[in-house]
């Protein structure tokens, strides 16, 4: 079933393993799918004599297989057959319960793992084209692998129709926790540990007080980030990354073209050349944390982050980036996952031969527009201003599409469901004042970003819409703290020049270092 290149490339990476694992498989003989699982898992079970299988024949709908080291359930469940992007949430699970993964946490989250309170039962709904389900997908694994009380169920939900029609799910990931939902969309560890940990509760953890020294503290670990964190380690300081993940925003692109000289990458490439070109320097990067509290007024600054670990620094360079923005009307929360979705490459298949609103009349807009276009019946465009924002060229390829409807001088005020999931927008005409209810099968956000500066404004000077003040230098309104990127009010909001901001914020450090402006 497998290509015997990819056989040959699993072969490889499975060489290390040291224990005995087991693919123990549950299937029923009359799903047509079963004789592709059995054949897949031969093949996976193939590539490594410490790998076997072992199949049972039972009764039901099911497909799925679980994890085992030597005859312990590690908790990894995979229901369905982990093709397409989940192919390498498979082989990390296998790496992983080896302790030889390349995406375990280090041990201050692997404590706040551990310590999680109860037996908690996880299912993440996914599909199998989602380029977001397999980071969810693979923090879970870790978290059920670290915790004995907890397990881990990935869903393939194009095989498992039934169950998505009755949980009124329309957006992946989807993830459960005992049954009650815990999340949805694209999320990391640390944002899912602390749902869990909010939801569950946890132990006592001795470590909380931990307390870690630098000569510059980055915070972020986006193109920002990574800039900064370069160049500073190139001036021979001692540098650390705190970041809720490396690559940040730039993850969730798919494309990216005006890289100027690469004429296209994606995301996901990204990010990972960001994390490699980091690793070429001594800079600590610590993961999955997200800042709590931040002491920037006095000559050695302090970054807390959740889980107690308190990071110092004379310098500190901000580089958060931005989150999307979200309309912030009635409805909205109710009815994120259940019709409101932020991704239209992950969530449109939902939506396929349906009619779709898209928020949003800019370059992301305009693109998820064009996108869906291709699977829906219809999409309609709703933008604020009296007309489109996006590129020209954008906008030809737009109008050229004939299941395209595009409004402008719209303001959507409402959004309505059945209660369990979104059947119409309210929305408002800006020139005449009348509001009228439109009926849509789902809606994409894409009204842009806005900068994640919260633990940062009590002590910085921001901008009306929480962008915290520069200068021409990277400058804050407090000497020895930083901003650079989509964080600042740096203009254009750009890949290649938040990594031009990034470079500047840390040389602008290092040049008020050693003018004794900080320590």
């Amino acid at each position: 079933m497998l290509d015997k290149s990819i056989l040959e490339q699993v072969r490889g990476i499975f060489a290390m393993l040291d224990d005995q694992y087991t693919l123990n498989v549950n299937y029923s003989p009359e799903r047509v799918d079963a004789q592709e699982l059995i054949e897949f898992v031969r093949d996976v079970a193939s590539c490594s004599p410490k790998l076997d299988y072992n199949l049972n024949q039972v009764g039901g709908n099911a497909l799925e297989f679980s994890l085992y080291k030597g005859n312990t359930d590690t908790g990894v469940k995979f229901r369905g057959i982990p093709n397409g992007h989940e192919f390498t949430s498979l082989l990390l699970a296998v790496l992983n319960a080896d302790g030889k993964g390349k995406n375990l946490p280090d041990d201050a989250i692997a404590n706040r793992v551990k310590a999680l309170l109860g037996n908690i039962k996880l299912h993440t709904y996914v599909s199998l084209s989602c380029t977001n389900c397999p980071d969810v997908v693979q923090a879970l694994n870790v978290i059920a692998l670290l915790n004995p009380r907890v397990s881990h169920e990935m869903i393939d939900g194009a095989l498992f129709q039934k169950e998505i029609d009755a949980l009124k799910i329309q957006a992946v990931p989807s993830v459960y926790a005992n049954g009650v939902p815990l999340h949805v969309g694209r999320g990391e560890l640390g944002v899912l540990l602390q749902k869990l940990e909010d939801m569950f509760g946890s132990e006592p953890i001795e470590m909380r007080s931990v307390e870690r020294d630098y000569d510059v503290i980055v915070v972020g670990g986006g193109p920002a980030g990574a800039s900064a964190a370069i160049y500073s380690a190139r001036k021979g300081l001692k540098v650390a990354v705190v970041a809720e993940r490396i690559g940040g925003q730039v993850k969730e692109t798919v494309g990216i073209e005006n890289l100027i000289s690469v004429p296209y990458t994606t995301g996901e490439t990204l990010a990972a050349n960001l994390r490699e070109h980091i690793g070429k320097y001594p800079i600590d990067i610590y993961e999955h944390r997200k800042v709590q509290k931040a002491g920037l007024t006095g000559k050695q600054k302090s970054i807390e982050v959740v889980g107690g670990e308190v990071f110092t620094a004379p310098a500190v360079i901000i580089a958060t980036g931005a989150s999307w923005r979200k309309l912030n009307v009635v409805g909205e929360a109710e009815y994120i996952g259940h019709g409101i979705a932020f991704c239209p490459h992950c969530d449109g298949p939902f939506y396929a031969g349906k009619d779709v609103a898209v928020i949003g009349g800019g370059n992301s807009g305009i693109e998820a527009a064009i996108d869906l276009a291709g699977i829906c019946r219809k999409v309609t465009v709703i933008e604020f201003a009296d007309e489109l924002k996006a590129d020209c060229v954008l906008q030809q390829n737009l109008r050229s599409l004939s299941n395209v409807e595009v409004f402008t001088s719209m303001q959507t005020t409402r959004v309505l469901g059945d209660g369990t999931k979104m059947t119409a927008l309210r929305i408002k005409n800006r020139a005449t004042g009348e509001e009228r209810d439109y009926k849509f099968d789902g809606v994409f956000v894409q009204i842009g970003l806005v900068a994640n500066s919260t633990p940062f404004a009590p002590e910085l000077e921001t901008s009306p819409i929480g962008e915290i003040k520069i200068d021409a230098q990277c400058r804050t309104s407090l000497p020895g703290v930083y901003a650079a990127g989509d964080v600042s009010t740096v203009l254009y909001k750009q890949i290649i020049i938040s990594m031009g901001e990034g470079a500047k914020a840390a040389l602008s450090a290092f040049d008020d270092r050693i003018r004794c402006v900080i320590d």
